[in-house]
């Protein structure tokens, strides 16, 4: 039985079906094209205005990707005789069931949209935010990609990032590198700042304003304790943290101050 009718769909509307296959291969492959060039003129188009950033024009070309694409999906149904108004009503009454299915994920586009609108941070920027630090290289529609220093790839949602506290590293021209040096109790801490200042003034990318600065921050046991705060770009943190205890070590051990110990209280016996 479901062979002769298979074979009666054949002999009766096969040849028309397959046109309608073929028909709808076709449609895919020229409406893909069709989509990438879209997509290609309208990066170029923003590009060109230089009026939107490169985090906005990658968020703004995701929206019309998925956009476009579903009007394609809906071309190629109508050749196989779906009608798209049905189907579209369809899909919204699908949209909200899936919607209150997938709440968070709306969360997340929506929250998405928010960045794009309040722009607490923009791809390039270095962030620390929803637990993770790096430098951001995509806001997407749902997840934000960020790079964290030891080049590892983590993709955090948006709902995340926008609902936690964002600290954005690359705002502002310059930041603090905190230090700690600590000097034994025979030594003069005056001495040792005064012999710190052109060290530290002197490292690769240390700004010169603000100065750095280096003053004693508390009194230990083992001696004074100072703070050695000098101030770079972002992108050069790191190579001014560890430059700047290399140039503690050098300029300590070139005064030969002694090294800091803990003193020994005598047990009463």
């Amino acid at each position: 039985m479901n062979t002769e009718a298979i074979w009666q769909f054949l002999s009766t509307q096969g040849a028309e079906f397959g046109l309608k296959v073929l028909a709808a291969i076709a449609a895919w492959i020229v409406g893909r094209w069709l989509i990438a060039l879209a997509l290609n003129l309208f990066s170029r188009a923003l590009a060109a205005g230089k009026k939107v950033d490169q985090t906005l024009s990658n968020y703004l070309r995701s929206i019309l990707s998925v956009l476009l694409n579903l009007v394609l999906i809906l071309a190629i149904l109508d050749i196989f005789g779906v009608k798209t108004t049905s189907f579209a009503a369809l899909l919204a009454g699908a949209g909200v069931a899936i919607g209150m299915a997938w709440s968070g994920l709306l969360g997340h586009f929506a929250a998405g949209v928010f960045m794009q609108v309040l722009r607490p941070f923009k791809v390039g920027d270095f962030i620390s935010a929803g637990g993770i630090t790096g430098t951001v290289t995509e806001i997407g529609l749902f997840g934000t990609t960020v790079t964290t220093p030891d080049n590892v790839q983590t993709i955090v949602g948006n709902n995340v990032v926008f609902g936690s506290a964002i600290q954005n590293f690359s705002a502002l021209p310059h930041r603090r590198v905190d230090c700690l040096a600590k000097v034994a109790n025979s030594v003069d801490p005056l001495d040792a700042i005064a012999r710190l200042k052109p060290a530290i003034a002197a490292i690769a990318n240390v700004k010169s304003e603000p100065a750095p600065d280096i003053e004693i921050l508390q009194f230990t046991p083992e001696g004074p304790l100072l703070c050695v705060r000098p101030y770079c770009h972002t992108d050069h943190y790191w190579q001014v943290y560890f430059d700047t205890h290399k140039a503690i070590v050098a300029t300590f051990g070139a005064a030969g101050y002694p090294v800091p110990e803990t003193p020994i209280t005598p047990r009463n016996r």
